[in-house]
């Protein structure tokens, strides 16, 4: 009987790799929406014109999209090429000091409780097996051919900033006149809320303490901002 063969399909993404595409539309619907709100309540505040209040959320909800795709662009394609960087270094090293990478995969396992003979049996036979690989796990905890993708961390930042700015938008220029600022508060004081949990699941962090913390943070940026339009 002939084995069966499976098609090579494209690599998907580690974990890390996952986290940091969550990272990023997490930080980017926080950020659209203080922002977006920022420029409502300052506007708002200075003039009752709902197309100049419409078009000021729109601009500033353009601009912090871009502006946060933009920015996480270049911070994860940096740490790509310190990824790639690594790599190299050490693809070289273990042509020139095979010992020494041996002795950072023994150590690795020794450190986890293996005892050095076992650890030194480990170390060749996953050396013999993927010796780039087990390297760069082991002491960078780095997967071979798996590089943070800064297209994914650009996108996922620009729809979530974009997508997190349109509530405050929606609240401050659709909602009839004697429901747009407490609208806007309520839609704020939620979407923030929203961030803090996910940004706390997705980081193992504390859900509480997240959440009141964005729920604080942006109830200083409108009364921030509702007192600068106030002086225009």
């Amino acid at each position: 009987m002939k084995a069966i063969v499976k098609p090579k399909t494209k690599a998907q993404q580690t974990m890390a790799e996952r986290a940091n595409t969550l990272r990023a539309g997490v930080l980017g619907a926080n950020d659209g929406i203080l922002t977006v709100v920022g420029v409502l309540f300052s506007v708002a505040a200075a003039t009752t014109n709902q197309f100049t209040i419409f078009i000021a959320g729109l601009s500033d909800l353009l601009a912090c999209a871009f502006s946060m795709a933009s920015g996480e662009y270049a911070s994860v394609s940096s740490q790509k090429d310190t990824e790639q960087a690594v790599v190299a270094q050490e693809s070289k090293l273990l042509k020139t000091d095979w010992a020494g990478e041996r002795q950072a995969v023994i150590d690795y396992y020794v450190a986890r409780g293996v005892t050095a003979a076992t650890a030194g049996q480990i170390a060749d036979q996953l050396l013999q097996e993927d010796a780039l690989g087990t390297v760069i796990r082991v002491k960078y905890a780095l997967k071979k051919g798996h590089y943070m993708n800064p297209w994914y961390a650009a996108f996922s930042s620009l729809v979530s900033a974009a997508s997190g700015g349109i509530f405050p938008l929606f609240a401050m220029t659709v909602l009839p006149v004697g429901w747009q600022w407490p609208g806007t508060i309520v839609a704020v004081l939620l979407s923030v809320s929203l961030t803090g949990y996910l940004a706390a699941k997705f980081g193992d962090g504390l859900v509480k303490t997240a959440m009141i913390r964005n729920i604080i943070v942006g109830i200083i940026t409108m009364i921030i901002h509702y007192a600068i339009g106030q002086l225009m």
